[in-house]
């Protein structure tokens, strides 16, 4: 699993400059500027939509304009493609991976398919094309239990590649057909459950906002379990489920487990609350390989394209279809 990113392009400072000539490149190219949540918060200012992948990818599909900028991590970029297969998509740093993507290969499921052949193959929305396109149903974290309830209860579950989300679903839905694949976003695996016990206490009349990526998942809801905290405090929540419980939070100060970037559209959903990090060094470097650097550098000429086989998008677009008719998948991952 890859958890080192390569160094990103540098030397452009987010300037009202480069804000005005990244706006005027776009329009000349005839873009929309898509950035995710846990991007760099200049980034997510300069953008057209920002929200999580799956969200920001259903926005691609119905935009009218010939190019889709996807500055986010390059699984979204090409999920974006499976759902615009008639756009042309440019990430602004195809280096810019993802670890929890980079757990599960191709050649690792088709392996685990074969040990399981009548198995149903879920796979979280952070996973390759070609993963894509060897799964039945895709999930983000905010209909991942909806989607493996819809599953005839007899039938056996394969569930990828996060081992947190999958233990979040299995733990809600009380499956016990249901295999869980050992991946992890280094990320989120990182906000352990010691920092968040730590911080629940020295912040008792806070809410939690924690993401089920979180290694402190099931410690928040131990806390909650045990009345350390409140039940009604913890709430397990993906990054769209967190911007609508801002919204309408009625706490003073809310603890955030999730990547820090997501910090910024929660300051701006509700400015009057304090929200705080559990963990501020929770800080993606794939995420942070989007610059304003590699920005300009992708509308100034053009890179970096993100191509999808016709083959694999055709059979990943389907497991995602699947996934929106079984439930809508607005609060993403």
């Amino acid at each position: 699993m890859t958890t080192t990113a390569p160094a990103p392009y540098t030397g452009v400072e987010p300037t009202p400059e480069w804000f005005d000539e990244v706006r005027s490149l776009a329009t000349a190219r005839n873009a929309t500027l898509l950035a995710h949540n846990y991007q760099l918060p200049a980034i997510q200012d300069v953008a057209d939509h920002v929200g999580d992948s799956l969200a920001l990818s259903r926005i691609a599909s119905e935009a009218e304009t010939d190019e889709i900028i996807f500055c986010g991590v390059h699984f979204m970029a090409e999920t974006a493609k499976i759902l615009s297969p008639d756009k042309r998509v440019l990430i602004p740093d195809a280096r810019a991976g993802c670890s929890l993507a980079d757990s599960i290969t191709a050649d690792d499921l088709r392996a685990w398919k074969a040990e399981y052949p009548d198995a149903v193959v879920v796979s979280y929305v952070n996973t390759t094309a070609e993963v894509k396109g060897l799964t039945d149903i895709c999930c983000t974290s905010s209909n991942a239990v909806e989607v493996v309830a819809s599953i005839d209860p007899d039938r056996m579950v394969l569930f990828l590649p996060d081992q947190f989300l999958g233990a979040h679903v299995k733990r809600v839905t009380g499956r016990e057909n249901m295999q869980i694949w050992a991946g992890e976003c280094h990320v989120h695996a990182g906000i352990n459950g010691d920092e968040l016990t730590a911080r629940a206490q020295a912040h008792p009349d806070a809410e939690l906002f924690v993401h089920p990526e979180c290694g402190c998942a099931t410690s928040a809801l131990y806390l909650a379990g045990e009345g350390f905290v409140p039940e009604e405090k913890v709430k397990i929540l993906s990054t769209g489920g967190m911007l609508d419980a801002a919204r309408q939070t009625g706490a003073r100060e809310v603890l955030v487990a999730t990547e820090v970037g997501m910090l910024h559209q929660l300051r701006r959903a509700a400015p009057d609350v304090d929200f705080q990090a559990v963990n501020d060094r929770a800080s993606c470097p794939y995420m942070k390989m989007i610059t304003p650097a590699a920005l300009l550098r992708c509308l100034r000429e053009g890179r970096d394209e993100v191509l999808v086989a016709p083959d694999v998008a055709e059979r990943a677009r389907a497991s995602v279809e699947r996934m929106i008719a079984i439930g809508t998948p607005a609060g993403g991952e």
